[in-house]
């Protein structure tokens, strides 16, 4: 969620880990490493020689892909980690402790390169494209820096790839700064550092500075310009003279991308004036190429090339198709307006926005085959500089590639019938896609996110319910802040067969949350068929681990008709399922039926279940192993009653297996026998496996 700026006052309350010398930013005082998640910045050094393997291992969010089979995104490209390739650097992680290098990469490790030295990847398929994702250090004074990245296949055609942290970096508190040594923007807030209210404390406390330092990668993509083929040899070199001092390698994508799409019967935006260079701003043209097509009764096309583009593209009954996300990209410059907009948005940018729903949106609308590369390198929540934007109903978007926008998707409603496909959205300083207010009947499917600044997904049901959406297959990697997917309030709505991986802050995989102002939920939510791996963050203000699952009731109950099926919560950091409530609101608001059934837990860090609220629950053929703590940590609402917990759980059968302690569900702590042990000792669990 990105444009509430009250939304994040409970995040005012997180705490800084330790910022290791991996970073170069040397230690923030007060910070921990997390017990059972490993070392703070831990390492492995590379010894004498090159470490890794020549052969290729492809994985999926880190892991095996058959140990995800049929959850997330089809896409098409294979990832390999870097810590899985052949290196001379140094291997950084895990570590699951927010503001470090390893925490924000995926499978929470990395490669670590000085000057002079490679990782090497070995093409498991014929390739002729890649993606590299990558982090290096920011300027001194914050701004990001330039350095270059040499690529090779099989020692030749040398190529060279500019790298850039001046999409990364972000520092401070909500909503964050550029400047690493700014002071606290927020002295008003609570901050857990030093225990305080610094606006009110005398003498005010010493923050030291970076505060919070985050968003560290970004990645960028390199066509070949040939095909090779499968075994062939992909290196990254570090150029001995770089003048960055260090270069994080996190993964690189391969793929063979085909040829660009044509359309010779469209209204081409090249006959309108586009400048496919990106010297000259195509805006102009592109309006006379939408208002020609929308006369003849066409369609728009994009050919290949860069189109300068620096504010929005208004878009209704129209199709708008590139040649391909790779061949043709639309990129624009953030513009700051002389006057504010009446939405508040005091910037623009390149975006393809649909008409505003009190206008009556817009309709028919069709866009696929290209990229949108903005330049938001700050987060100012009133700002309209979305790569898609507006109410577009009875529409499609498929096959788009989005990055440096605020939110990659924001759709205002009402509107209706909304279907997106195949898109892939990275490197986001909020959301990556968010369905605000009265969407309804529509579908985001086969979508592919990495590296979010907030929700990857989310449906917010603020002022008028979102109702009878679907997210379906989409695969959510590394959002540094809040949720993979995320539900607040609605009715009837579905979250299925999609793939989590290695959630950072504040937040976790999946997260059902009565909060920020959204309509209660009613009628039904089913959350069904989806993997989440390495899930569960520290929250800093509770001092507790969240759930891979977790529920938040803080406004309202959380009391629709709610079903957990088929779910395989996989190396949960913490615990898998959670039910909580604020302190605040402890007897007010409750979670009163919740089923869970043919659920799947491999590896907690603590326990199965979290109740922190009151409510209920009932499991069915739930099986878990490599479970860390006692089965269920049960607090209820903390009154603590000689008549047991105010949250009940329901054994309907089948819930097998444990860890050390015994049954996860044991009979002693059913139906609300008080287990409450809010912080055990966290037990690392083995690495999934074939159950």
């Amino acid at each position: 969620m990105a444009r509430w700026s009250g939304r994040l006052s409970w995040r005012a309350a997180v705490a800084v880990a330790a910022v290791t010398a991996t970073l170069g930013l040397g230690v923030v005082s007060g910070g921990t490493a997390l017990a059972g998640t490993g070392a703070t910045g831990a390492s492995t050094p590379a010894g004498t020689g090159a470490t890794g393997t020549s052969t290729p291992v492809v994985t999926r969010a880190g892991l095996d892909p058959s140990l995800v089979a049929g959850r997330g995104a089809d896409v098409d490209f294979a990832e390999q980690e870097a810590e899985n390739a052949a290196t001379d650097g140094t291997v950084i992680g895990p570590d699951r402790s927010a503001y470090t290098l390893p925490a924000e990469a995926s499978g929470r490790k990395a490669v670590k390169l000085t000057p002079g030295q490679y990782v090497e990847f070995t093409l498991p398929s014929a390739a002729n494209a890649i993606t590299v994702r990558y982090s290096i250090p920011d300027a001194p004074n914050g701004g990001g820096i330039t350095a270059p990245l040499a690529v090779t296949v099989n020692g030749g055609g040398k190529r060279t790839m500019t790298l850039t942290s001046q999409y990364a970096w972000l520092y401070n508190q909500y909503p964050f700064s550029n400047d690493p040594d700014a002071g606290l923007l927020h002295p008003d807030w609570w901050i857990t550092e030093c225990a305080c209210v610094p606006a009110a404390t005398t003498p005010p406390p010493v923050i030291t500075t970076p505060f919070r330092p985050s968003h560290f990668y970004d990645e960028q993509r390199l066509l070949l310009g040939r095909t090779h083929r499968a075994g062939d040899k992909v290196r990254l070199t570090v150029p001995t003279g770089s003048n960055a001092a260090w270069t994080v390698i996190d993964l690189l994508d391969s793929q063979l991308v085909g040829r660009p799409h044509v359309n010779l019967v469209a209204a081409n935006v090249l006959a309108f004036g586009a400048d496919p260079s990106g010297r000259r701003d195509s805006a102009a043209a592109f309006d006379r190429a939408i208002a020609f097509a929308q006369r003849k009764h066409l369609k728009v096309h994009l050919p290949p090339g860069t189109y300068q583009v620096n504010r929005h593209i208004i878009v209704d009954n129209v199709t708008i198709e590139g040649a391909g996300s790779w061949y043709t990209i639309i990129k624009g410059r953030e513009v700051t307006l002389d006057t504010p907009a009446p939405d508040g948005s005091v910037h623009t940018g390149v975006g393809f926005y649909g008409k505003e729903a009190k206008d009556g949106g817009s309709h028919n609308v069709h866009l696929s085959g290209f990229a949108i590369e903005g330049d938001v390198r700050e987060r100012v929540d009133t700002d309209q500089v979305n790569g898609i934007g507006g109410a577009m109903s009875d529409s499609t978007i498929d096959g788009l590639h989005i990055r440096h926008t605020k939110v990659g998707m924001w759709f205002d409603g009402p509107m209706t019938g909304l279907r997106i496909t195949d898109s892939v959205i990275v490197d986001q300083i909020a959301d990556a896609l968010n369905f605000h207010t009265g969407v309804t009947d529509s579908v985001v499917s086969n979508n592919f996110v990495r590296n979010t600044g907030d929700d990857g997904l989310a449906m917010w049901s603020e002022k008028t319910a979102n109702a009878g959406n679907t997210f379906d297959h989409n695969t959510v990697q590394t959002p540094v802040l809040a949720n993979g997917i995320a539900v607040y309030g609605g009715t009837d709505n579905t979250v299925s067969n999609n793939l989590v991986a290695d959630p950072v802050r504040e937040g976790s995989a999946i997260h059902v949350g009565s909060r920020f102002g959204a309509e209660p939920f009613t009628g039904k939510l089913r959350i069904t068929g989806n993997t989440t791996v390495r899930a569960g963050t520290y929250e800093l203000n509770w001092k507790i681990g969240l759930g891979s699952i977790w529920f938040y009731a803080l406004d309202k109950n959380i009391d629709a008709d709610i079903q957990v099926t088929g779910d395989h919560y996989l190396d949960s950091t913490y615990n898998a399922i959670m039910m909580v409530s604020e302190w605040s609101v402890k007897d007010l608001y409750s979670i009163p039926n919740v089923r869970f059934k043919d659920i799947r837990v491999d590896g907690t860090g603590t326990s199965v279940v979290s109740a922190r609220v009151k409510g209920a629950a009932s499991f069915e053929n739930v099986d878990a192993r490599n479970v860390g703590a006692v089965g269920v940590n049960n607090c209820g609402s903390f009154n603590f009653p000689p008549t047991g917990s105010e949250f009940s759980l329901t054994d309907l059968g089948g819930n097998d297996g444990g860890g050390t302690t015994g049954p996860w569900l044991a009979p002693w702590e059913l139906p609300n026998t008080i287990t409450c042990d809010d912080r055990p000792p966290v037990v690392a669990p083995p690495a999934p496996s074939p159950w």
